[in-house]
């Protein structure tokens, strides 16, 4: 287990990475130094070979994470120099920090505003039914941006548009936020945990060359037109496929009996 203060991180024997949001006694929400430790973890996992994928969870209390802590943020802009602040997001984020080892995201509680930066560059997202997403920004008389344009790429506009201009007046529950598409699975949140892992440890036994390839094309994708996204998709299969064929033997996969979840 590594040394953070805000965060906690800790891998196991199956090649599983979980990261947990540390501070429960200010609602999980996060400041300058969490925006650091994000940074540092996910630097961090991107290079450690005893990691293939990722769960990213939060210390258990009412919430996953009520955003950033407006009472103490801190450095959370990472400089006081005008023209020098960056997006939150751009430290919380595995995406943002070319780490393409696949992101499980396990949500209880309340889930709300800047804790979408970690929601839109997730690549799984799994709830307990007791989760409420929400985007308070405009309550207060602030700009909801950033985070609901990270948003529009998981889930529809309209979805987005309303959970940003309702604000404190309405939340998303796990059954709506599974409807539209922001949640794949909802769980009670005894088994949350237990579940995430699975999941996780499930495609950890795959060729890690394989599944960071396919994170990195479909998320670089989204930045292209169809046909450029398409094309470049190529390149990345020609460049991985060679390498995640030698972690694996096509002949005794088939060889075992076939077993599958039904979703």
């Amino acid at each position: 287990m590594s040394n953070f203060e805000t965060i906690l991180f800790e891998k196991t024997a199956d090649k599983v990475g979980t990261v947990t949001i540390n501070r429960p006694d200010k609602l999980n929400s996060f400041n300058g130094t969490m925006c650091a430790e994000f940074q540092s973890v996910w630097t961090l996992i991107a290079e450690d070979d005893d990691v293939n994928v990722v769960v990213l969870r939060a210390a258990p209390c009412r919430a996953f994470s009520t955003g950033m802590d407006v009472w103490n943020p801190g450095d959370y802009l990472g400089s006081e120099k005008l023209w020098n602040k960056r997006d939150p997001g751009e430290r919380l984020g595995p995406k943002h920090n070319h780490c393409w080892k696949p992101v499980v995201t396990a949500v209880s509680g309340m889930c709300a505003g800047g804790a979408f930066y970690w929601l839109n560059e997730s690549d799984i997202v799994i709830c307990s039914d007791d989760a409420e997403f929400f985007d308070p920004h405009v309550t207060y008389g602030m700009t909801a941006a950033l985070e609901p344009i990270g948003m529009r790429w998981k889930t529809a506009l309209p979805e987005v548009l309303r959970m940003a201009l309702m604000g404190n007046d309405e939340r998303i529950g796990a059954a709506t936020a599974l409807r539209i598409s922001l949640v794949t699975e909802v769980v009670s949140r005894e088994h949350l945990w237990s579940r995430a892992h699975e999941i996780a440890a499930t495609i950890a036994q795959k060729p890690s060359v394989a599944t960071q390839g396919t994170v990195r094309a479909v998320w670089e994708s989204l930045e292209m037109t169809r046909t450029a996204g398409l094309n470049t998709a190529l390149k990345y299969c020609m460049l991985g496929n060679d390498s995640g064929r030698k972690e694996v033997s096509r002949e005794e996969l088939m060889k075992k009996t076939k077993s599958y979840r039904v979703r």
